[in-house]
């Protein structure tokens, strides 16, 4: 996403190697069927180092029941602050940093709530169906 002149909107989170695809016949992402549940995907899932998201923190993989979004789990605002690689943990559809404490919004395209101080949104990636079966992740700015 495109930097603005609301912080919100700054992408902070470097660019890195994501490009994986999610089979949803595997029974590690049933889950990933009904709206509103999320999966984490690590460079362990797919022994795959474009899986495992900046700093190898791994990436959120969230069903809004719309679309499928993907997400950095590294905190933005624990980031651009201090410079730490703190991952985020989900929390139904929040994603919450035990650092900063900051709340993110999954089904908001990772977009800060009034909880904690992050003034961020998570680094999205792209996202897209191929056939019934797949859900292709991958960050085009690498």
């Amino acid at each position: 996403m495109a930097s603005s002149s609301c912080g919100k909107y700054e992408n902070v989170i470097p660019d890195t190697c994501v490009d994986f695809t999610i089979n949803f016949g595997d029974p590690e992402f049933f889950n990933l069927l009904a709206a509103g549940n999320s999966v984490v995907v690590t460079k362990s899932t797919f022994n795959n180092l474009c899986s495992a998201g900046f700093g190898d923190n791994g990436i959120i993989v969230y069903n809004s029941g719309e679309d499928y979004y993907a997400y950095d789990r590294t905190c933005p605002y624990c980031y651009k602050v201090g410079g730490l690689s703190i991952a985020v943990v989900i929390d139904g559809i929040y994603a919450v940093c035990p650092e900063c404490k900051t709340n993110y919004a999954l089904p908001s395209f990772g977009t800060p709530t009034k909880a904690g101080p992050g003034q961020y949104m998570l680094k999205n990636y792209r996202t897209r169906l191929e056939g019934y079966n797949n859900l292709r992740v991958w960050n085009p700015g690498y």
